[in-house]
């Protein structure tokens, strides 16, 4: 769901299309190959006054170890993976749905945006990236006062 956008131009609106549009190539590509779904971490972007926070569901994965954040080319690229237990089954079914292996994610930022800017947590399966300060507020508006130049007049010499 877009939020409205006001005059001029809202980087939470843009980061909501960008977002939208790389999940669905993401599930595009996964679906296109062996028939297995690739593992995509779902993510939620909220709106927190003017900071934007990136939420993706990360259970079971070792941050430390297998996830990266970083800011780069004017995008925040969460990359990593979630590796299989090896399990041995003898003589019962094994019924696999949990969905392993590399991913990434990727949004685009504003401009003014840097790596100063971002900051991750994680806690009980949820990486939780802050960007602050990326829809900075709207100014007030202000009246400018216009200078008139005044007009020479005619015959007077200095």
């Amino acid at each position: 769901m877009a939020l409205p956008v006001r005059s001029g131009w809202d980087p939470f609106g843009s980061l909501v299309r960008q977002f939208d549009s790389d999940f669905d190539t993401l599930v595009r590509r996964a679906f296109a190959g062996s028939g297995q779904a690739a593992f995509v971490p779902a993510a939620d972007i909220v709106r927190d006054g003017t900071d934007v926070v990136v939420t993706l569901e990360l259970p079971g994965v070792d941050v430390e170890k297998d996830v990266e954040v970083e800011v780069s080319d004017g995008r925040l690229l969460i990359t990593g993976r979630r590796t299989e237990e090896h399990r041995e089954d003898n003589g019962g079914v094994l019924v696999r749905e949990t969905r392993t292996g590399r991913f990434r994610r990727a949004f685009t930022l504003p401009e003014h945006v840097t790596a100063d800017d971002v900051e991750a947590d994680y806690d009980r399966g949820l990486l939780k990236i802050r960007v602050r300060d990326i829809a900075k507020p709207n100014a007030e508006p202000r009246r400018i006062t216009i200078r008139a130049e005044r007009p020479a007049v005619e015959g007077t010499s200095e």
